[in-house]
């Protein structure tokens, strides 16, 4: 059976990068993965400048807008490294949460797909075809979490 996930208040919704689970990479406490990954997308480039605004933003679903800006510039290797930062940051959460972790680790070898509409790269879009790296993602952790 495949596990759907895509809003946090719905089941499975701790699977999303925007549910309240905290992270700590070298140092900074992020409120949660969605912060974390849109500000990395800026590093090293001439809008770093944005980082503490998405640092600071109230919610996830503002730190993702003030990440897509499409008028910012974003690292040059930024295609080549997205789906690395986005995987250490979802180990990380779920290294550090145990109550999602075992919620994780309990959905044995089911495939986990990120059931966004409109994002073909991370989810599977709206007509089920997209690459659904979320999912993957969350599936490389499990298998390692467990090993």
């Amino acid at each position: 059976m495949t596990i759907y996930f895509y809003k946090v208040c719905e089941p499975y919704g701790c699977f999303s990068n925007f549910s309240p689970h905290g992270i700590e990479v070298q140092g900074t406490y992020w409120a949660t993965v969605e912060h974390y990954y849109q500000a990395q997308k800026f590093v090293g480039t001439k809008d770093a400048v944005i980082i503490p605004v998405i640092y600071a933003a109230e919610t996830p679903e503002k730190a993702a807008e003030l990440g897509r800006c499409s008028t910012r510039i974003l690292r040059c290797d930024w295609n080549v490294v997205k789906t690395k930062v986005m995987r250490e940051a979802v180990l990380k959460k779920f290294l550090t949460h145990s109550e999602i972790r075992n919620i994780l680790i309990s959905t044995g070898d089911e495939l986990l797909v990120e059931d966004s509409p409109r994002d073909y790269f991370w989810g599977c879009g709206a007509d089920k075809s997209g690459e659904n790296y979320l999912g993957k993602i969350l599936m490389s952790v499990r298998h390692e979490l467990r090993n």
